[in-house]
Order: structure tokens, then C-alpha cells, then sequence
């Protein structure tokens, strides 16, 4: 036993990344360039827009990616669409109501069919997916890149590494109740998202 001891710990000295363990990673970006873009491309009109407000944390093990877990957080007040007219409308009680839900949330439960290279790990994400009070379970494609050492390259002073979170799904707006009366030949019932955010796990 005590020869078993010792090899494992020869084993973990000379082997850093064997100790690797999970690290938290903030998304709320100092920088304020995570966003998520929406798209709903309806026969007679195309909206689209984004939203910048995005906060959360994520759980992440380099080492174990298939572990993932946490939250992504989007305040609907940031949420931006070019037509003025549009933009008072979607944060209106029959859109996003954005006065009653000031936030959507993303929860993570499961990473599978996980394929991995190098330090990119790419898979299906399923998770729980709350917008104007309704909660339902989603999966989606996704593309995880951890970049070690990397933060003081996108914010200067700053020492740490990086999470980049990649992912386009679409979801239907009538399951989530956003104004299901409206034409769909006018506004789309499907919204296609298109999420590309950073955390950062100083140190």
C-alpha cells in the first residue's frame, strides 16, 4: 500500500494536469461583447435582433467536460431591434413583457454525444430554458473551447482563463406563450438563436 501511495504521488507532481479540477467561469463580461442574436424569418418580414445582458455562471472541468453545469442569465430589457416601433412592442405584456420577466435563463443538466479535440468539445446540450415565466427542456448543439491563460488577452490586467460558449438552436415562440395570436405569415413562430459568450475564471 504504501508503494501505491508513493507512485500516485510522484504520479500527481509530475503530472499537473491529472489535479485538474472544476472551475467556475463568470459571463458577466466586462467588456460587454457577449451577446445573443434572435431571428424570426417569416414569409412577409424578417425581424431580427440581440441581446447584450448577460450574466451566469458555468461549472467546468477541462478534464471532464461531459460535466458541465450551470447557468446563463439574459436580461430581456437588453434586448435591441432596429425599428423603434418593433422594439416598444417586444418588450410589451404580449411579446417579452419585459417589466414582469426581467430575466431568461438557460439552466445546463446534460452534455452528451460529446466529441472532443484538443481543447474544443463540441455536443448536445440539454438543459432548461425559462422565457416570460415558462420553463421547458431544450437540447442544442454546442461548441465549447477552453482557453487556458487567455483572459488577459481580451481583458488586459487581468490573469485567468477563458470559456467560450458556441450555439444555434431554434425554439418556437408560441411555446413559451410570446404573443401567440400574431400572423405567422407576418412574424415567424420560429426563433432561431445564435449564442457566442465568454466566461472568465480569474485567478
Amino acid at each position: 500500500m504504501k508503494n501505491v501511495l508513493i507512485a500516485l504521488v510522484a504520479f500527481l507532481a509530475l503530472n499537473p494536469q491529472a489535479r485538474a479540477a472544476s472551475q467556475v467561469f463568470d459571463f458577466k463580461d466586462p467588456k460587454g461583447v457577449n451577446n445573443a442574436v434572435f431571428k424570426l424569418d417569416a414569409p412577409l418580414e424578417a425581424i431580427n435582433g440581440s441581446a447584450h445582458g448577460i450574466s451566469g455562471s458555468v461549472t467546468f472541468d477541462p478534464q471532464n467536460p461531459a460535466a458541465i453545469q450551470g447557468r446563463i442569465l439574459v436580461a430581456t430589457a437588453s434586448m435591441q431591434v432596429p425599428n423603434p416601433v418593433m422594439k416598444e412592442h417586444l418588450h410589451g405584456a404580449q411579446w417579452m413583457d419585459s417589466a414582469k420577466h426581467a430575466e431568461m435563463k438557460f439552466e445546463a443538466k446534460s452534455l452528451k454525444n460529446l466529441k472532443s479535440s484538443g481543447d474544443t468539445h463540441a455536443g448536445d446540450l440539454t438543459g432548461e430554458l425559462t422565457l416570460k415565466g415558462v420553463t421547458r427542456s431544450v437540447s442544442a448543439p454546442v461548441k465549447l473551447t477552453y482557453l487556458k491563460d487567455k483572459l488577459g488577452q481580451r481583458v488586459p490586467n487581468l490573469k485567468g482563463d477563458l470559456l467560450v460558449i458556441r450555439s444555434q438552436f431554434t425554439i418556437k415562440r408560441t411555446d413559451f406563450g410570446i404573443n401567440p395570436a400574431a400572423p405567422q405569415d407576418k412574424v415567424s413562430d420560429e426563433i432561431e438563436i445564435t449564442l457566442s459568450i465568454a466566461g472568465a475564471s480569474a485567478r
